[in-house]
């Protein structure tokens, strides 16, 4: 997993821009670390098409893959990449606040 923030940040998004991959991750945060079948069980696509998502969303480091009994491998969630991508979103938003002020107050001048 990349370092760099904005790196990391995109990774994030990445990971985030498919469907499948966020209700994989909701479904993680709402009944805690499952395996592929597990998921697989739980959402309308096939056990090997959970296995690609869950390699991508390990690899953004959004997961953590724990071994288990019988080779079977729980996938738990991981929060810090999250909370870059957020602070990257957040400092992108800062940036924006102050030059939408200024065309909101220009705006009411105007009006």
């Amino acid at each position: 997993m990349p370092t760099d923030a904005e790196a990391i940040a995109e990774q994030v998004f990445v990971a985030l821009a498919d469907p499948t991959r966020r209700a994989i991750l909701a479904t993680l945060a709402a009944e805690g670390p499952a395996t592929a079948t597990d998921l697989a069980a739980r959402l309308p696509i096939t056990r090997q098409a959970i296995a690609k998502h869950l390699a991508l969303l390990a690899e953004a480091g959004l997961l953590t893959a724990e071994p288990g009994e019988r080779r079977r491998v729980r996938y738990r969630l991981r929060s810090a990449p999250m909370q870059v991508a957020q602070q990257f979103l957040a400092a992108l938003a800062r940036d924006w606040d102050s030059p939408l002020e200024a065309l909101k107050n220009h705006l009411d001048r105007s009006a």
